[in-house]
């Protein structure tokens, strides 16, 4: 470190556990709550600010061994910073929790330099792009039909959004009408399906024809994301115009390039929040160029806007209820579709948030 360069001197978390506005549920889980974590990194009087959608362990992570290997660390070398932190999680394990809270981390870094330098995280990070496309995303199947239709009508007719998600596959009885219903809402509109890994293999190519049959463009997890052999036997097998897409439990680069290398899917999808961070997120960006596969980020669309501004190849940013719904509720700054589009706010430094923490303290956990 040059005798210049801020120390870093401060890293600090929090949790907090907001509830959701209705039951939900997809092909393989059910919730009632999101837990947010926010990670807070303070350097030469400046405060960068990243969040991930964890469990509320990843603060006491934060807190503990990740936030204690970067104090005295160049707040400017986040590269540096997130080898330290890998680093320091090793015994414990790099993937899942430790994952989330160095992805909180890494963020409220890059946040960090950007504040310093009085500028927004965009121009930091070079943009390739302006603003990002969005993809409605929700239809979670604990709705009903009528609350699927006026979901996904509402993206459509009043946000702009060219595509449009819902999930599938808790009850695959249900999941062709279900699909039906959600055809006749959009109209036109893109329809992409999640069954977040709950069919089997032949199910699920059956599924395809059937989904085909509804000009249904995106198949998202038709089988566990882990099962990479899988993934690619639909995606040679189904019809042309189904894209397999597949990567947001992907934590390391080594998982991204797995996937890539196994031909098994048509898109990319990479979360800031669990990928470790906008470093994360870059380096699986890169793989994806290089492999020349489009990438397409997982959820938290406020903290992904910057970086997904700066990453070749990609595609659009899930604009997901949950995270949406908590980003307008305890964010200054979070974004606001235009014509299907959002962009990063320039007179705003770093990522353009600022945490509404009193609101957010009766969720605190």
């Amino acid at each position: 470190m040059t005798a210049s360069a801020p120390a870093i001197e401060r890293v600090a978390a929090c949790a907090f556990r907001i509830p959701t506005d209705a039951p939900e549920s997809d092909g393989t889980l059910a919730w009632d709550h999101t837990t947010l974590v926010i990670a807070e990194v303070s350097a030469a009087g400046v405060t960068g600010l990243g969040y991930t959608y964890a469990g509320a362990e990843a603060a006491h992570l934060i807190n503990g061994a990740v936030g204690k290997s970067l104090t005295g660390q160049d707040g400017f070398a986040t590269a540096r910073a997130w080898d330290v932190m890998i680093a320091a999680v090793r015994n414990l394990g790099w993937r899942g929790l430790c994952a989330a809270a160095i992805s909180a981390v890494d963020a409220a870094l890059w946040d960090w330099k950007a504040r310093i330098l009085d500028q927004p995280l965009i121009q930091v990070l070079g943009a390739a792009r302006d603003a990002v496309p969005i993809y409605g995303s929700g239809g979670f199947t604990s709705y009903s039909s009528e609350q699927l239709t006026s979901q996904l009508s509402r993206w459509v007719e009043v946000d702009g959004c060219r595509w449009v998600k819902m999930k599938i596959g808790s009850e695959p009885e249900k999941d062709l009408s279900r699909v039906q219903t959600a055809r006749s809402a959009i109209g036109a509109a893109g329809l992409f399906v999640d069954a977040n890994g709950a069919y089997a293999r032949k199910q699920a190519l059956e599924f395809a024809y059937r989904f085909a049959e509804m000009d249904v463009r995106w198949f998202e997890e038709p089988v566990s994301s882990d099962d990479v052999e899988g993934l690619r036997l639909i995606r040679d097998r189904a019809p042309a115009q189904i894209e397999i897409a597949a990567g947001e439990y992907g934590y390391e680069p080594f998982y991204f390039r797995r996937m890539l290398e196994a031909g098994a899917i048509d898109v990319i999808q990479a979360d800031a929040t669990r990928c470790c961070g906008i470093t994360g997120f870059l380096r699986a960006a890169a793989l994806a160029d290089a492999f020349a596969i489009p990438l397409s980020a997982h959820t938290a669309p406020a903290l992904h806007l910057a970086v997904c501004c700066a990453a070749p190849r990609l595609r659009h940013i899930e604009w997901f209820h949950d995270h949406v719904r908590i980003e307008r509720m305890l964010f200054d700054g979070a974004p606001i579709p235009k014509d299907g589009m959002i962009r990063p706010d320039l007179a705003r430094p770093g990522h353009g948030l600022e945490f509404k923490r009193a609101d957010a303290e009766r969720f605190a956990v």
